[in-house]
């Protein structure tokens, strides 16, 4: 009897359900082990989309959080650096936002939508409220973010700062800040003339929480585009970049040609690599030749299962 092989991925963008519910899983977690060991505290890294930098954040979250299972990580390459594992696994906690979905017809609208993603990662920790740690003071701040109370516009660009500083007494560690989709917001602004509002108000949350931030111990910011002109990121000293031209992380975002070769070899379907790497082979990372994940990870679904598929672009 022929063993049942994984499902593909199309479209799962959390660790955990990759990695527990029967789902193939290109490793990434050496990714881990090149954060912490090339140091730097706001990393800010730019690619196209569908190229992994979602899952690649939650996979980040997984990692570092309080109570996370170590059996997820299990058999997968960050596994082999133990000495990273004991000392940063389950150990900090960690703020994750996405900014992909806050937009709107006007700033208003928008400024709304990143209260409400404020509050949604305020609510996961909501233990705060029971914290000994805490002054009374503190839990009546905290209970602003549960009841998204932002109508003063100070009190949402501090609003990250002040939960990094309430979960770093809480837990008594520096906290880890992953921002997702930074861009998003900006663009949306942009095409619905309210850019110059937004690039403030983006600029003034992300200076609180990444340049004025004594709890932070570091912080992964991503998106498609870097925004210099106007600069939200004036006066980090602590920042670093990685486009897609550097050699920094290259292989971590996008499939590699081993990857993808692996890929192949596990659904049995080898024949398909010349195809595959003539369709979807068109990205280059730094010095590292990079196939976009969607489109492989989709025509693999088809190509498994009638192997004369023809061949398609996904987006």
């Amino acid at each position: 009897m022929k063993r049942k092989k994984k499902k593909l991925p199309i479209g799962i963008e959390m660790f955990k359900k990759i990695r527990t519910a029967g789902f193939y899983y290109v490793d990434k977690t050496d990714f881990i082990g090149e954060l912490l060991t090339s140091w730097a505290e706001v990393n800010l890294i730019t690619r196209p989309r569908r190229f992994g930098k979602t899952l690649n954040m939650d996979m980040l979250k997984t990692f570092f959080e309080p109570g996370t299972d170590p059996a997820l990580f299990q058999g997968l390459k960050i596994s082999e650096h133990k000495d990273l594992c004991e000392a940063y696994m389950g150990k900090y906690p960690v703020i994750s936002v996405s900014l992909k979905d806050v937009e709107g017809c006007n700033f208003e609208e928008a400024r709304d939508m990143l209260g409400s993603v404020i509050n949604e990662e305020a609510m996961d920790f909501q233990m705060l409220m029971d914290s000994p740690r805490l002054t009374e003071y503190e839990k009546k701040q905290f209970e602003r973010l549960l009841l998204e109370d932002f109508e003063k516009t100070a009190f949402l660009t501090g609003s990250l700062k002040l939960l990094s500083s309430l979960l770093s007494k809480h837990y008594g560690k520096q906290v880890i800040l992953l921002i997702d989709e930074y861009d998003v917001p900006l663009d949306k602004a942009y095409q619905n003339n309210y850019y110059p509002q937004m690039v403030s108000l983006i600029r003034s949350l992300f200076s609180q929480a990444l340049k004025t931030n004594r709890h932070l111990l570091f912080a992964v910011v991503t998106g498609c585009l870097r925004i210099a002109k106007e600069s939200i990121f004036t006066g980090l000293n602590n920042f670093k970049v990685r486009t897609i031209s550097d050699t920094d992380y290259a292989g971590h975002f996008g499939f590699t040609d081993n990857e993808v070769r692996s890929l192949l070899a596990y659904y049995e379907i080898e024949d398909a690599y010349d195809d595959i790497k003539e369709w979807y082979d068109g990205y280059h990372f730094g010095e590292t030749s990079v196939y976009c994940p969607w489109d492989v990870i989709n025509q693999c679904d088809k190509l498994r299962v009638s192997g004369d598929a023809p061949m398609e672009a996904y987006w």
